[in-house]
């Protein structure tokens, strides 16, 4: 399992003085970024294959809270990804000092062209560096209807 520490900051709690909501977006993203540079997909590398990640939904579910002072961990997990690597989804489990799980964040997302603005696949070699990743127990290959998942229209806006 890839892990990322992080010590909680001043700055990071919210009125309730116990580690804010943004925060906790924050260090996954921060733990995804600190993955795809450690499988090699920099900045640099992401200008010259001239795409870029999106984010589609991020989910959390806190378990215990964490107060100022302390240090957690967040680890990262593949939980899917489409055969073209267009489309993917990670899982962010945040531990205590004590190992105890005190929140998750599930994110799905996808490349995107940074030319063309669309959707994109990822070359064979990013898709082999995915493949052979951390992976949730749970993996499961994703396809464009999973993208979608969460898209209600409701009844008062149809015409």
């Amino acid at each position: 399992m890839f892990l990322k520490e992080f010590e909680i900051r001043w700055n990071d709690l919210d009125a309730n003085r116990h580690l804010a909501n943004i925060a906790y977006i924050s260090y996954a993203s921060d733990t995804r970024m600190a993955f795809l540079q450690h499988i090699g997909l920099n900045h640099k590398s992401l200008q010259d294959l001239s795409i870029g990640p999106v984010v589609f939904n991020e989910h959390l579910y806190y378990f215990k809270e964490v107060l100022p002072d302390e240090k957690i961990r967040v680890s990262f997990e593949l939980a899917g990804m489409s055969s073209e690597g267009t489309f993917f989804e990670f899982e962010h489990n945040y531990y205590n000092q004590k190992g105890e799980n005190i929140a998750r964040c599930e994110m799905m997302g996808g490349w995107m062209n940074l030319k063309t603005r669309k959707l994109a696949a990822l070359p064979q070699s990013l898709i082999d560096q995915f493949e052979a990743s951390y992976k949730t127990n749970e993996y499961h290959v994703l396809t464009p209807k999973d993208t979608r998942k969460w898209n209600k229209v409701p009844k008062d806006l149809k015409e």
